[in-house]
């Protein structure tokens, strides 16, 4: 249940979206906070706030697996094991940490210090194996790491910085944030400035109800792609061309593919021509592999010869 204070600011949540019931996933978030987990008097709120049911509620907290019905503990790690991370150790990582901590997947420590799980792609591939405290990412964990990082949680010291992101509060703390509050009672920090600033922008209070583009919008910086020199560069260069009876557009177009914007620069790469791609076996036909060219002129064999060797390949393959 919310108390009077998150009550204010669920309501403040509800008050940002033109429909009630685009606030859903922030509400489940402020329960969660709240409650630890995504409780039934939880989603009863939820659904009194936004005029839903509790059928709609609920329907949609169990559909996402960052929301939980059962209690967690204090810090929520999670393991990555899907396809990248399970082939760099992800697997070795969780099983070991189930044996160490004697859990399964969602289970929570007797002392209330960690609930454990395994994730499906976190979404940080080139830092395989991945684990992650509150959401927050510790890349290329070993074995060894990953129990270091549970033996300080469970110690109750304060956590090593994460590869970005600050240190993981706990995942209630988390849940806050997640809410689209920012960090828990921080009145001065990154989130409460960006307000403040969006806040100016508008001349009243964020988020505008006017904001074409959600809640809290500030117009971004538009950064020209040119600078004011290479735009004037490109200006009397087309002059130069109108000059001499040319239409720029059809000087800029006759480049082909790999022209750059107009005046024209030199390309960045060097255009392939069919079956010239780096490793490509020679006298593969175009009817056999697309892009491929036909056989060289010095290959004595024809066409077909070609077609057929390939298909041995193939099933030899």
């Amino acid at each position: 249940m919310f108390s009077e204070q998150l009550r204010g600011r669920a309501e403040a949540l509800v008050d940002r979206y033109p429909q009630k019931r685009s606030a859903l996933l922030p509400l489940l978030h402020l329960v969660q906070h709240a409650d630890g987990h995504i409780s039934e008097d939880g989603i009863a709120e939820c659904a009194e706030l936004l005029e839903l049911t509790k059928a709609e509620v609920g329907a949609v907290a169990t559909f996402y697996t960052m929301y939980k019905r059962g209690e967690m503990g204090r810090h929520l790690v999670s393991v990555c094991t899907s396809f990248s991370c399970a082939v760099r150790g992800g697997a070795e990582v969780y099983d070991r940490l189930k044996a160490k901590l004697g859990l399964a997947q969602n289970e929570t420590s007797a002392d209330g210090s960690i609930t454990l799980e395994h994730a499906e792609c976190l979404g940080n591939c080139e830092g395989a194996p991945l684990v992650t405290v509150d959401y927050l990412n510790y890349e290329c964990q070993s074995v060894a790491d990953a129990e270091a990082l549970v033996d300080a949680i469970l110690a109750g010291e304060t956590l090593p910085p994460p590869t970005r992101g600050p240190v993981p509060p706990g995942i209630r703390e988390a849940s806050y944030r997640l809410a689209g509050l920012g960090p828990v009672e921080d009145a001065d920090g990154p989130i409460a400035r960006a307000a403040a600033k969006a806040e100016g922008h508008h001349g009243g209070p964020t988020p505008a109800a006017t904001a074409p583009s959600g809640p809290g919008w500030v117009a971004p910086e538009v950064i020209p792609t040119f600078s004011e020199a290479e735009v004037a560069e490109r200006e009397a260069a087309k002059a130069a061309v109108r000059a001499a009876g040319l239409d720029p557009e059809d000087v800029a177009g006759a480049g082909g593919p790999s022209a750059r914007e107009f005046p024209s620069r030199d390309p960045d790469f060097e255009a392939q021509e069919p079956g010239t791609a780096p490793g490509e076996k020679p006298g593969r036909s175009a009817a056999g592999i697309p892009g491929a060219g036909a056989a060289p002129e010095d290959d004595p064999r024809t066409e077909e010869q070609v077609e057929a060797e390939g298909d041995e390949e193939s099933t030899d393959g």
